[in-house]
């Protein structure tokens, strides 16, 4: 039987990169060593960071006023990091409000400085997001806070609001799954245990001039210019989650780049919202048809109390892992660029044969 793991993260791994990272374990390309085993200093992990940013910057066509940063901590240090390194001064940040990790993010933001948030979807349960023309700026903001892809609540959205300020974006659920313009951002920052490897690497990209304004007392490890200055090698980094996700760069770049992942993605969203769309209402999205995400989705079954039947089916079919967020319930199928078209397709065959079964 063929498992398909829908975990919102951490999450799926391209086969082919498990593959390769099984037959390297115990000696990597000749070195006799594993990849866990070398110094984050030596010849050999040297060249293996190189060419994962390397190959990142191609696949994001990142400019080269960026620095690329292989950190850790997760997006939850970013939630600090960001405000320390970007307030340069100013007394306060605009901040875009459209889930769960929109409010983390705001809450700790609240601790260096006052926060203005421009607009929120919580009236309406964040199932949308609010329309550019409604929010409400801070004239003396020193940036602006946005989560383009919320995994818990499933909404998404593809559009930049055009600011003078930098724009700042957690894409820890979206990055690598659809062509951007970075030049566009102040900083993008992602964990890496959704799109692009597992858990305890987290990637930062930061526009040059955006560097070296922390505020006083920041800890030498939560400014940005400390990691850059020292090319992501000021202390021992997380030798072995850069090595896997510089396996999926090339990976991607081998099956056409981030536009041809784009394709596949949106051929998947289509696949998984007509199964809930066309289900007679047994199934339902709470999200706003344009705002619908493309990596997570929400549902729910029209009587609660199949929820545990359903759910004991799908890991008996060996689709695992779709019980939603415990801040939301119902169900989450989380499709990742790792998640093959055939996951879904089994996915959305047995949710039309669960319907019919219990209509």
């Amino acid at each position: 039987m063929t498992i398909y793991n829908f975990s919102a993260g951490p999450a799926v791994l391209p086969k082919e990169v498990l593959q390769q990272a099984q037959a390297e374990m115990l000696d990597w390309q000749g070195s006799g060593m594993s990849v866990m085993e070398m110094s984050h200093r030596g010849r050999e992990f040297m060249g293996i960071a190189a060419k994962a940013e390397a190959d990142l910057r191609e696949l994001l066509g990142i400019p080269g006023n960026y620095k690329v940063l292989f950190l850790q901590g997760g997006a939850s240090m970013q939630f600090a990091m960001v405000p320390m390194n970007l307030l340069r001064g100013k007394a306060s940040a605009d901040y875009l409000n459209t889930g769960e990790w929109s409010k983390k993010a705001i809450s700790e933001a609240k601790k260096f400085g006052a926060v203005n948030v421009v607009a929120s979807g919580a009236d309406k349960n964040f199932s949308y997001v609010p329309d550019f023309s409604t929010w409400q700026f801070d004239k003396d903001a020193a940036y602006l806070h946005i989560t383009p892809n919320e995994t818990i609540g499933g909404v998404e959205f593809d559009w930049l609001p055009d600011v003078s300020v930098p724009i700042v974006a957690d894409m820890s659920s979206n990055i690598l799954s659809r062509p951007i313009d970075v030049s566009r951002y102040g900083v993008i920052y992602a964990g890496a245990q959704k799109n692009i490897g597992p858990a305890g690497l987290t990637i930062a990209i930061v526009r040059e001039d955006l560097l070296g304004h922390v505020a006083d007392g920041t800890p030498t490890m939560l400014d940005y210019k400390t990691h850059a200055d020292n090319e992501s090698m000021y202390n021992t980094p997380p030798t072995y989650g850069i090595y896997i996700a510089g396996l999926v760069f090339q990976m991607l770049k081998e099956k056409g780049g981030i536009a041809a992942m784009e394709k596949t993605n949106i051929a998947k969203a289509k696949l998984l919202y007509a199964a809930i769309d066309g289900s007679g209402g047994f199934y339902q999205c709470p999200v706003a048809h344009a705002n619908r995400s493309r990596m997570n989705v929400p549902f729910t079954l029209k009587d609660a109390a199949l929820d545990g039947a359903f759910l004991k089916e799908a890991d008996a079919r060996g689709l695992l892992q779709l019980k939603g967020h415990r801040s939301v319930g119902g169900m989450r199928a989380s499709i990742y660029n790792a998640m093959p078209l055939e996951g879904v397709q089994a996915l959305a065959s047995f949710m039309g044969e669960f319907a019919r079964a219990n209509a």
